[in-house]
């Protein structure tokens, strides 16, 4: 770097330790913190759950707005799981539903299904909440109105709990896209790379994040949140900063049907990263030095993350000053340029570009950005207990 400065301004030094800075966070948070991971897994044994452990009572929780198209064939899919009969019941919260949804999931006719009704609409967790306290299980386990899980998926997880130190778990998620959209493909490489984390992170203690559609928690350690708290992120938090690790289950799939439409991507990414911005700060004693590692992957899996658009913006800017200065910072700045003409592209589409880096590079682009506009309205003071669930969800 000294050799591409010698004799340059000031403003030109800058933008080299900003550019080096900001290139290498970006670089640690994608790649650096997988391979440093991968290190420390392969420095312990994995683990299993103990054989043969008795499958305890499992409620299925579900909250509802609006899903009458879907709700029944989730309902039905949880009830003929590969799980003793009477060890599984369902409840549902329609939390304001209008569209008939309360009409679809009585007409199911099963003993086993509770149906709620929350008036007026609150919002998910607020259901998920009323959800809890109606449940008989000793395992909660979440659903979505959409989440259809394959047979032994909740035995799979049950299976988890075996460990006495486990207070929470996730299983694997599948997006499928069958129209094969941008928003879609891009989705389901994003689950994919997650889950490649979620993986190392429970060969090293415990997981980040979670998938809200297939998740499950111990009955005595769920505690009510607040209307704004997001469920899938706060939860699991709390269980870790009470001496119990939340890991992935691998086994357990849930598969959902990909967003088509950008706008309704992007709009769930911003609320989801909304909600995950007061959930950081709620949660913000398990950024404790007390709690080591876990400290240190929620530092660069979610914080880092969900801030990464301010280093990928001063990448850009500083590579536009440097660029003159030598090749190597012309390409660095041209190689940024080119990747979001791709994802200006793929969007200006419609998402029907068929080019593979283009499609990585628009969904790479959507999240930050996403992500960014998010950080906007968390300076702002706003927050977002309900919405409009998303076409196809």
């Amino acid at each position: 770097m000294s050799i591409f400065l010698a004799g340059q301004s000031g403003l030109q030094i800058a933008a080299a330790v900003a550019l080096w800075a900001s290139l290498l966070t970006i670089v640690y948070v994608y790649a650096g913190y997988p391979l440093t991971l991968l290190l420390l897994a392969r420095r312990r044994r994995a683990e299993g759950a103990a054989a043969g452990a008795p499958l305890p009572h499992v409620s299925v929780v579900i909250a509802a707005h609006n899903e009458a198209a879907h709700i029944a064939a989730t309902v039905r899919n949880k009830l003929a799981q590969d799980y003793p009969a009477g060890r599984l019941d369902v409840v549902v919260v329609s939390d304001g539903s209008v569209d008939g949804t309360d009409d679809a999931v009585a007409a199911i006719g099963d003993p086993r299904i509770t149906l709620l009704r929350q008036e007026p609409r609150q919002g998910k967790t607020a259901a998920l909440n009323r959800a809890v306290a109606a449940a008989r299980g000793d395992l909660i386990v979440f659903s979505d109105a959409n989440s259809i899980y394959e047979p032994p998926a909740i035995r799979e997880l049950a299976a988890t709990f075996a460990d006495p130190t486990i207070g929470y778990a996730t299983g694997r998620l599948v997006y499928e896209d069958p129209a094969g959209t941008a928003t879609g493909g891009g989705s389901g490489l994003y689950m994919r790379y997650e889950n490649a984390l979620r993986r190392l992170e429970t060969r090293v203690g415990s997981i980040v994040g979670v998938n809200g559609g297939i998740d499950a928690v111990r009955r005595s350690l769920y505690t009510p949140m607040r209307p704004e708290d997001l469920p899938d992120f706060v939860l699991p938090l709390r269980v870790v900063g009470r001496g119990f690790r939340t890991v992935y289950c691998e086994q357990a799939v849930a598969r959902e049907q990909a967003l088509g439409h950008q706008q309704d991507e992007f709009r769930m990414r911003v609320r989801v990263s909304l909600r995950a911005l007061h959930a950081l700060v709620a949660c913000r004693e398990v950024l404790h030095p007390r709690l080591g590692l876990f400290a240190f992957q929620v530092l660069v899996h979610k914080v880092l993350r969900y801030l990464l658009l301010v280093p990928l913006a001063a990448t850009l800017a500083s590579s536009a000053v440097l660029a003159p200065l030598s090749s190597l910072y012309a390409a660095i700045f041209g190689a940024q340029v080119g990747a979001y003409a791709l994802a200006v592209a793929v969007w200006l589409s419609g998402g029907e570009l068929q080019l593979r880096p283009a499609r990585v590079a628009f969904y790479f682009s959507l999240v930050n950005i996403a992500a960014g506009a998010a950080l906007i309205d968390f300076l702002r003071g706003h927050k977002q207990v309900v919405w409009t669930p998303r076409k196809g969800a």
